[in-house]
């Protein structure tokens, strides 16, 4: 089975945690060290940055950690060695979040092929077109079981939203606001009532909320809506100040009990 499936399947009612962090910042050869740590520390679910110049859907702190990580010399193909070369010691969900311009020149397949090789079980591509995913890559991704994870935001129409869930598995990314990435104090009433309203859709994947979580109130209002939260921006900016994955993990801890 999928790992991301897997994890679904077998959380019960308990509530889980994704971290995003860009691969190659703060270090290049971090990548490894990172994700053991995140693992050890009780996170369950890690999505891998890969950078991009033009990352259109990414907030300044994780568009300065891109720029970062391509200064230091990080490139798809790097990553995949990074990743083959700790696939045994890893047991959980691994998503690399990238780009679809950095897809498509690797390759639609090949990239698939090598995810599975290098212990990845999904991908998040902002900028791919529904249309685009239905016709050229699920079948590809269907056939290394790869889940192509889909974002929903407070703008998209429930048809459409029933339209995503029909035709994905894995999770669906609901995204708490229509902006860019980036840690937010609260989640308005606005906000509120658009969890309200996903959830009482019934869909059958499903749903992470990201975008924004960086305290115990946001963390809560995830908790409360889906089956769980993605941190990325708050994280990102705390591995960055530290340059110790083990000291930026126990520092979130403090603040999403702040």
């Amino acid at each position: 089975m999928n790992q991301i499936n897997k994890l679904f399947s077998s959380r019960g009612d308990r509530k889980l945690l994704s971290l995003y962090f860009c691969a190659g910042c703060p270090t290049l050869d971090g990548t490894a060290q990172v994700i053991l740590t995140l693992q050890d520390r009780g996170i369950d679910m890690i999505e891998v940055g890969i950078p991009f110049s033009d990352p259109l859907a990414d907030g300044p702190v994780i568009q300065s950690a891109g720029t970062v990580a391509l200064k230091n010399g990080m490139t798809l193909s790097l990553l995949f060695s990074q990743l083959e070369e700790i696939k045994d010691r890893v047991h959980i969900p691994l998503v690399l979040m990238g780009y679809l311009n950095v897809v498509m020149h690797y390759g639609i397949e090949r990239f698939c092929q090598r995810c599975v090789e290098c212990g990845v079980s999904g991908a998040i591509i902002p900028d791919l077109p529904f249309s685009d995913y239905l016709e050229v890559v699920k079948p590809i991704a269907d056939k290394y079981d790869l889940r192509i994870i889909m974002m929903i935001t407070p703008e998209t129409s429930d048809e459409r939203i029933r339209f995503i869930d029909q035709h994905t598995q894995g999770f669906i990314y609901m995204v708490s606001s229509a902006s860019i990435t980036g840690a937010q104090h609260s989640f308005d009433e606005a906000k509120q009532a658009y969890f309200r309203r996903i959830d009482q859709m019934n869909l059958r994947n499903p749903r992470m909320i990201g975008f924004g979580i960086s305290n115990r109130q946001t963390l809560q209002s995830a908790y409360d809506n889906a089956a769980g939260a993605i941190i990325g921006s708050k994280f990102v900016t705390l591995l960055r100040q530290t340059e110790n994955p083990a000291e930026a993990i126990d520092l979130l801890y403090q603040a999403l009990e702040a």
